[in-house]
């Protein structure tokens, strides 16, 4: 079984019993009465023992294997079609979206290449169920292709999110000139490294909404 920490699911609704008041002399009624309020309450503790035993929060991890590319000063989607990890978390093409409501951390980071022999700027940006999310927008710059090699450089962000139950999230970018284009990297050699994804993404719930 999963739970989610929600404001349904609080662990702080248990509180301490109201024990009953001792008598002067012993008195079988009193000690089962007792017994009784206490039992009811180490119960409740055990339950919630139980459900940290099988805590699952809400997560996602996302990425990329494809080239990308833009129209010059155009908004435009980055996509992902690969699922890494998932739970009440998922993509579809450029859509995160949650299953449950909550507070989330997206971070992600991109691959852009730039062929210029100048620097290039990126504009990215976040939309929320289609709405632009106000002071989302980061830019940089691209390095130069330099001796025979295209720039390169890998921005990463991340952004603490108030999300509704099936609420998504998009993330834009554009460019003035087309000559920078975000880009899969093939594993290589020399030394050996692995492939390297265009986009990454992940999505972690951090807490119940206020």
């Amino acid at each position: 079984m999963t739970y989610a920490v929600t404001s349904e699911n609080k662990f702080n609704r248990v509180v301490a019993p109201r024990l009953p008041e001792a008598t002067q002399e012993y008195d079988v009624n009193y000690i089962n009465q007792l017994n009784n309020v206490l039992r009811l309450y180490f119960n409740q503790v055990d339950n919630i023992l139980g459900q940290l035993k099988v805590l699952s929060v809400p997560y996602g991890a996302f990425s990329s294997d494809q080239d990308q590319t833009a129209i010059a000063n155009t908004a435009t989607l980055m996509t992902l079609n690969t699922t890494d990890f998932s739970n009440d978390v998922s993509i579809s093409s450029s859509k995160i979206t949650v299953a449950t409501a909550g507070i989330y951390n997206l971070q992600f980071s991109t691959q852009f290449q730039n062929t210029d022999t100048a620097f290039q700027d990126v504009y990215i940006w976040l939309q929320q169920n289609g709405v632009d999310i106000t002071g989302s927008t980061g830019f940089v710059s691209v390095p130069n292709r330099h001796a025979g090699t295209d720039g390169h450089t890998i921005v990463g962000w991340n952004y603490f999110l108030s999300m509704a139950a099936n609420d998504y999230i998009e993330i834009y970018w554009s460019v003035p000139n087309v000559a920078v284009t975000i880009q899969h990297i093939a594993a290589s050699g020399t030394p050996t490294k692995p492939s390297t994804q265009s986009v990454v993404a992940t999505m972690s719930f951090v807490s119940a909404l206020p």
